[in-house]
C-alpha cells in the first residue's frame, strides 16, 4: 500500500513538472478546433494525444533544463527541487513526449505528422536557447500558428490553412507570451531569465500584449470569409472596452498591474472562443 500511494505520488510530480495547466489549456483549444473543423472518431483523438504530447514535452524538458537554476534561488515549489521527482525522470519523460507527437499524428498523414513534430521543435527552441534572449516571443509566435495549420492538413485531402487562422493563432500565442510573464517579470529576473518582455519591462510587456490579442481578436473577427457575425463584432467590441477598463482600475490602484493584467486575460480568452468558434476553416 505505501509503495502504491509513493508511486502515486511521484506520478503526480511528475505531471506537475510538465506544467499541466497552460498544457492541458492548449489541447483542450485545439481539439475543440479540430472537432469544429469535422475531425471525429480516431481522428479527434489522434490530434488530442498529438497536442497533448507536444505540449508534455515542452513543460517536462523545461523544467529538467531549469531544475539547477531553480535550485539556486531557492523555488521549492518545483517537484524537482524539492525531491518530489528525479531530474533525470523528467528529461526522459521529456524525450519520449517529444517523439510520441510526430507518431501520434502519423495516421493522419505525413504533412500532419511533420507540422505538429515542427510545432514542438519550436516550442522546444523557447526552452532552450530562445527563452532567455530577445526572440523569446519568436517559437510562441511559430508554434501558436502551427497548431492550427496541423488540424487542418490533418482532415482528409490535407487542406491548406487558411492564413486569417494561422495568423491569428500565432499573434494570440504572442501575446499570451507577454501576458503570461507579467505576474512573474521579477522572480525570473532573479533566476537569470532574460527574455524580450523582461528587456522591455512590465509596461511594454502590458502594451505588447494588449496589442497583439486584440490584432487577434481583429483578425479572428475579420479573417474568416463573408460578413463578421454579430457575435464576432460583440466579441471584437468587447476586447476593446476591457482593456481600457483595466487600465483605468490599474491606475485608480496606485499602478499595481493585476486589474490590467486580468483584462488581458479577459481578451485572451474572448480570442480563443472566436479561434473556436470562428466556423469552417476550409
Amino acid at each position: 500500500m505505501h509503495r502504491r500511494l509513493l508511486g502515486m505520488s511521484r506520478a503526480v510530480a511528475l505531471l506537475r513538472s510538465s506544467h499541466p495547466e497552460p498544457g492541458a489549456a492548449v489541447t483542450v483549444v485545439m481539439t475543440l478546433l479540430a472537432f469544429g473543423a469535422g475531425h471525429r472518431g480516431w481522428r479527434l483523438l489522434c490530434v488530442f494525444l498529438a497536442v497533448g504530447a507536444s505540449q508534455l514535452a515542452v513543460g517536462w524538458v523545461n523544467d529538467w533544463l531549469d531544475a539547477e537554476r531553480d535550485l539556486r534561488a531557492g523555488r521549492r515549489d518545483k517537484p524537482i527541487t524539492k525531491g518530489a521527482v528525479s531530474r533525470r525522470t523528467v528529461g526522459i519523460s521529456g524525450l519520449i513526449a517529444a517523439l510520441a507527437a510526430p507518431l501520434a499524428a502519423a495516421p493522419l498523414g505525413a504533412a500532419a505528422s511533420v507540422t505538429i513534430a515542427v510545432a514542438a521543435v519550436f516550442g522546444l527552441l523557447y526552452d532552450w536557447p530562445l527563452k532567455s534572449t530577445a526572440f523569446s516571443v519568436v517559437p510562441y509566435l511559430v508554434a501558436f500558428g502551427l497548431l492550427p495549420a496541423f488540424v487542418v492538413v490533418a482532415l482528409p485531402g490535407r487542406p491548406a490553412p487558411p492564413f486569417w487562422l494561422v495568423a491569428a493563432a500565432a499573434l494570440l500565442g504572442a501575446g499570451a507570451h507577454f501576458a503570461n510573464v507579467l505576474p512573474d517579470l521579477a522572480d525570473d529576473a532573479a533566476t537569470g531569465v532574460r527574455g524580450l518582455p523582461h528587456r522591455i519591462g512590465a509596461a511594454g510587456s502590458r502594451l505588447a500584449a494588449a496589442a497583439l490579442l486584440l490584432a487577434a481578436t481583429a483578425t479572428l473577427v475579420l479573417g474568416p470569409p463573408g460578413a463578421p457575425s454579430w457575435s464576432g463584432w460583440a466579441a471584437g467590441a468587447a476586447a476593446v472596452v476591457v482593456l481600457p477598463i483595466g487600465w483605468y482600475a490599474a491606475r485608480r490602484a496606485h499602478g499595481r498591474p493585476v486589474a490590467l493584467f486580468r483584462a488581458v486575460i479577459v481578451v485572451a480568452l474572448i480570442d480563443v472562443l472566436l479561434l473556436i468558434f470562428s466556423g469552417p476553416v476550409v
